[in-house]
Order: structure tokens, then sequence, then C-alpha cells
């Protein structure tokens, strides 16, 4: 009885002295693990695509920016308020004070709100009254999910033609045909829908002005 007595004790003192070893390779195995993803996932992966992304499509990995005489003006992916009738309006803005990006959102506005309601029903009218007897875009008066959509739709931007034209003393066919060579197709014919880069014609447009002057 004895003897069984001095094993168990045996065997329960080499158990317990085994136990903190296994904890302590337990959190050593864990530090290790965490140090190595972190560095593999948080720094190596990031820095080879970002290398990766500036070396094959270097304008899009910069951000798309947009220059005019050396001097960055926009990005093609972030919308810019324009109110001069001589240029091209985006679609209505909820981020922040309007086409914010540190302030990216929709309104969150129910569609029975009124103030919604309101908003849009005057777009609607001051739009129709710029354009009389053409249906309003819907894009012209409805705000999207970040408040900084850089297109409009091609109806969006065939439709504000006729003002543009009149405040620049264009024939409204090339304004129009501006349109059509800035109207971006669907990807690979079947994805998305047409859009036009609003900050990227109203560009076009100045430059068709300075060329006129120039000649």
């Amino acid at each position: 009885m004895h003897s069984t007595s001095t094993i168990a004790s045996a065997v329960a003192q080499k158990t317990a002295s085994k136990t903190p070893s296994k904890t302590h390779s337990v959190w050593k195995t864990s530090i290790r693990f965490t140090i190595v993803t972190t560095i593999l996932l948080g720094l190596a992966y990031p820095l080879a695509v970002t290398g990766v992304a500036s070396l094959l499509f270097p304008h899009k990995a910069a951000g798309s920016l947009i220059l005019k005489d050396g001097q960055i003006i926009g990005s093609e992916l972030l919308a810019q308020s324009f109110t001069s009738d001589k240029y091209f309006h985006p679609r209505p803005s909820a981020a922040g004070n309007g086409y914010d990006a540190t302030s990216s959102g929709g309104s969150n506005l129910a569609q029975s709100n009124k103030t919604l309601v309101d908003r849009i029903q005057g777009s609607i009218d001051k739009l129709s009254a710029e354009n009389p007897g053409h249906p309003v875009p819907i894009d012209l008066v409805t705000t999207s999910g970040s408040g900084l959509d850089p297109d409009i739709t091609p109806d969006a931007a065939i439709f504000q033609a006729p003002r543009v034209a009149k405040t620049r003393n264009l024939p409204e066919d090339r304004v129009l045909q501006l349109i059509v060579q800035h109207t971006t197709p669907r990807q690979l014919g079947i994805l998305g829908e047409p859009r036009v880069n609003v900050l990227d014609l109203n560009l076009a447009l100045d430059q068709l002005a300075k060329d006129q002057l120039g000649k």
C-alpha cells in the first residue's frame, strides 16, 4: 500500500513539473506566430502589392490624380463641386457639407423623410426650369452612397448640354460630341453602366475654349 502511494505521488509530481514547460511553450509559439504573421501580412504583403501596382498601374496606384499645368487639381475617383453654368454638374452630395472626402457617406434619410422629399423635389423643379420638356435624370437629384461619385450617366450629361453650350457660346452638337468622346462604356461590355467622368469632361471643355482662343 505504501509503495503504491509513493509511486502515485511521484507520478503526480512529475506531471506537475511538466505542466509549466508546456504552458510556456504555448505562449512562445503564440508570440512567434503573431510576430511572423504581422511581418508577412501586415508589412511584406501590403508593400509587395503596392510595389507591383506601382510598376504595372502607376497612375491608378497613385490615386488616379489629375494634373493641370503641373498642379494636382483632383482625382478621377472623387467628385468635386461645380456650380457654374459653364460646367457640367455632378450628382448631389451628402458627404459632410458636400463632396467632403473626409466625411464620405449618404444622408441615411428614408424615402418618406420630408427633408429628403423636399430637397429632391426642389432639385427637380430647378432642373425642369433649366431644360423644359425633358425628363430629369434621376442621378442629378439623388446622392450616391459615398457622396463622392465622380461619374454621371450619359443622359445626365446630355440633359445639361444645352445650358453648357449656351453659357460657353458653343454649338450644342460640339458639346454633345465631347460627351460621347468622354463616355466610358461598360467594362468588358457587360459590367456596370456607361458613365461620364464630370471632372474629365469639364477639363475637356476648358481645353476646347483654350484651343479656340489660340486660333
